[in-house]
C-alpha cells in the first residue's frame, strides 16, 4: 500500500467530515458508531464532487491510500483507497471500528473468523462470508471479529471511503495485523 499524507478537500469532503464529527463525539459503542457513520457517508458515495483527482489517483504496483482527514485528537480518520484492477489486501484485521463504502467500481470482501488450534491441526483461518461491493455499498464493523481481505474485482479502478476510528496519518495504516495462517 502507498500512503500520501492529507491534502486539499473538497467542500462535499469538509460537510462530510462534519457530519462524522458530531457523531463520533457522541461516544457511543463502536459497533454504533460504526452503523451511524454508514448512513452519514452512504449519501456522499459516486458524488463527482467528494474527491479531488489527485485523490483518485492509483498505483501501478499496490492499492495506495490516500489520507483525507485525520481529526487532531485522533479519534478518527477519513482514507480513500485505490484500487487498479486485480489489487488486493492480504487477509488482516484493524485497530478500530472502521467504515467503508464504495465510492467507484466494485469490491469483493472476503472474511473469515479465527479457528483455534485443535488436537493435530493448528489455529486456522475459516472463510465465513464473500461480499460483493458495489458503487454505493457501505459496510462496517468492529474489532474483534473484523479479519478479511479486500480486493478490486472489477475491470476499472475502484475507488473506497474509509472512516476508521484512530488516526491513520499516526498509525500509517489501519491494521493490526497481517494473517498467514492457512485458510480452508
Amino acid at each position: 500500500m502507498t500512503t500520501t499524507t492529507p491534502a486539499r478537500t473538497t467542500a462535499r469532503m469538509a460537510a462530510l467530515v462534519s457530519e462524522i464529527r458530531t457523531v463520533v463525539e457522541r461516544g457511543l459503542a463502536p459497533d454504533l458508531t460504526a452503523y451511524l457513520v454508514g448512513e452519514r457517508i452512504a449519501p456522499h458515495l459516486g458524488a463527482s464532487d467528494l474527491l479531488t483527482p489527485e485523490q483518485c489517483e492509483g498505483h501501478p504496483d499496490r492499492y495506495r491510500q490516500h489520507i483525507l482527514h485525520a481529526e487532531p485528537d485522533g479519534s478518527f480518520s477519513v482514507v480513500a483507497l485505490v484500487w487498479l484492477p486485480g489489487q488486493e489486501t492480504s487477509i488482516h484485521d484493524h485497530v478500530s471500528w472502521c467504515v467503508a463504502g464504495v465510492h467507484q467500481g466494485t469490491e469483493s470482501e472476503r472474511r473469515y473468523r479465527l479457528a483455534p488450534a485443535t488436537g493435530t491441526y493448528g489455529a486456522r483461518l475459516v472463510p465465513t462470508e464473500e461480499v460483493v461491493n458495489d458503487q454505493g455499498d457501505v459496510c462496517g464493523f468492529a474489532p474483534p471479529g473484523d479479519i478479511h481481505q479486500v480486493r478490486n474485482s472489477c475491470r476499472t479502478t475502484a475507488i473506497s471511503l474509509h472512516v476508521y476510528g484512530a488516526d491513520v496519518s499516526r498509525l500509517g495504516s489501519s491494521v493490526r495485523r497481517v494473517y498467514t495462517l492457512p485458510a480452508d
